[in-house]
């Protein structure tokens, strides 16, 4: 991946905010942070982020929420979910709204980056799919393109 992938750290607590953005700065990516929810759409919608990692209570919605409301304006950004409050309602939820990860806090720095790491090598594969994919159909149309002209010079003769 040439670009450094950028992140959208998610939290009211100020202190995960610093250490999360050190940590994922450390280790190349580009870190944004809002502290709540309606400062993360904002942001979303101004600029491009690969991915979101989003606590599960924020002051002015649910994470849930906010995942339903993400995934409208931004869809190929991945979503992964941060609850110091797990429970089988939350990750259900989670799921049904378009998270694609869920991390119990305190999370382990390792896994962090390595569920970072895996969820964005995921999404470079899959644009490169589609890229080869938009390329594989242009050059079919070319060549069908010069088939026809091919055939109506015959034609013409």
């Amino acid at each position: 991946m040439g670009e450094k992938a950028r992140i959208l750290i998610i939290d009211d607590d100020e202190s995960i905010r610093k250490v999360f953005s050190t940590i994922l700065e450390e280790e190349g990516y580009v870190v944004d942070v809002a502290e709540d929810g309606g400062e993360a759409i904002k942001k979303s919608n101004e600029n491009f982020y690969n991915l979101a990692l989003i606590d599960i209570k924020l002051p002015d919605m649910e994470g849930t929420e906010l995942l339903a409301k993400m995934k409208d304006t931004t869809p190929k950004m991945v979503k992964i979910i941060l609850t110091g409050y797990p429970s089988l309602k939350n990750s259900i939820e989670a799921v049904n709204n378009g998270a694609d990860g869920y991390l119990v806090k305190p999370v382990d720095v390792r896994i962090l980056c390595e569920t970072i790491r895996k969820h964005l090598k995921k999404q470079e594969e899959a644009r490169s799919y589609s890229e080869e994919k938009v390329a594989e159909f242009i050059e079919s149309r070319v060549r069908k393109m010069g088939y026809v002209a091919r055939s109506r010079r015959k034609l013409e003769h």
